[in-house]
């Protein structure tokens, strides 16, 4: 079980699997880098490396006033300790953002970014109607501390479209995604939905200069599809791949079909070089 120490002190465990081009996948709010255990096939031909944000997963626990620079200076840092270049950075929602904010100072080591489930602004504000109500999040953050496993099972389904998944998917997804992971402290996801919440890259969308591929199911309930259609529209260089009767987690739900996208991606954007 691999592990870095980044240099303000933080722990951060990561999976490093297979050789050939780099993935570096980021998972979302109060999940672990177990969440991509359907996409760990794909060692069979690319370097595959998971990470567990700080606070989350194995990682150590998440210092007092932890902010987006942090997760940024934390992937940064393990790039460098691991040596990786020329990769693609894949984000799924909240870990779409920290992609997203990572882009400048990683530019020199990506050769693109996937974003699934992905989102620049996850709340509405003036001027832009593609996030949930801002009110949505605040009733989120009063559930979590009333009862918080109740909450984050609540969360967890919500992430998948009514009749989206079958029984067996379900089984599946219990016994090889939700057993094998741990939730984070509940500090520590309010925190991080804080975090969430306040984090607008909107105006940084039209200076990303890599190829960009954006997974969304169109029943997304927690980041709108309209998100995704936001940054297509300001992205110079993207693929936009809307799902049928999928939600938030087409990686988990759909795993085979995911897995082929970001194959024909890898693809696309390593047959060029």
């Amino acid at each position: 079980m691999p592990f870095i120490t980044t240099p303000t002190g933080v722990t951060l465990h990561y999976e490093d699997l297979g050789s050939g081009p780099p993935l570096v996948f980021l998972h979302g709010w109060a999940m672990s880098a177990r969440i991509w255990r359907f996409q760990e096939g794909l060692a069979d031909f690319c370097r595959v490396i998971t990470v567990d944000l700080r606070g989350h997963g194995r990682s150590g626990p998440v210092p007092v006033g932890t902010a987006l620079d942090d997760l940024i200076h934390d992937l940064h840092f393990l790039f460098a300790r691991l040596d990786v270049t020329d990769s693609l950075l894949v984000g799924w929602s909240l870990g779409s953002q920290v992609a997203l904010a990572s882009f400048p100072l990683l530019r020199p080591r990506l050769a693109g970014l996937i974003l699934v489930g992905g989102t620049s602004r996850f709340t509405v504000t003036d001027g832009y109607r593609a996030g949930l109500p801002s009110g949505e999040p605040r009733m989120m953050g009063l559930r979590l501390k009333k009862n918080y496993a109740a909450a984050m099972g609540e969360f967890f389904r919500s992430m998948f479209a009514a009749g989206e998944l079958s029984r067996e998917q379900e089984n599946r997804i219990a016994r090889e995604v939700v057993m094998g992971g741990r939730l984070p402290e509940p500090v520590t996801a309010r925190a991080f939905l804080d975090i969430l919440c306040r984090t607008d890259l909107r105006d940084m969308l039209p200076a990303i200069d890599r190829p960009v591929l954006l997974v969304h199911g169109k029943e997304d309930g927690i980041c709108p599809q309209e998100s995704a259609r936001f940054m297509a529209a300001r992205l110079s260089d993207v693929r936009l791949v809307m799902l049928e009767r999928t939600g938030h987690a087409p990686f988990l739900s759909r795993p085979e079909e995911f897995n082929r996208i970001v194959r024909a991606f890898i693809e696309e954007v390593y047959g060029s070089h």
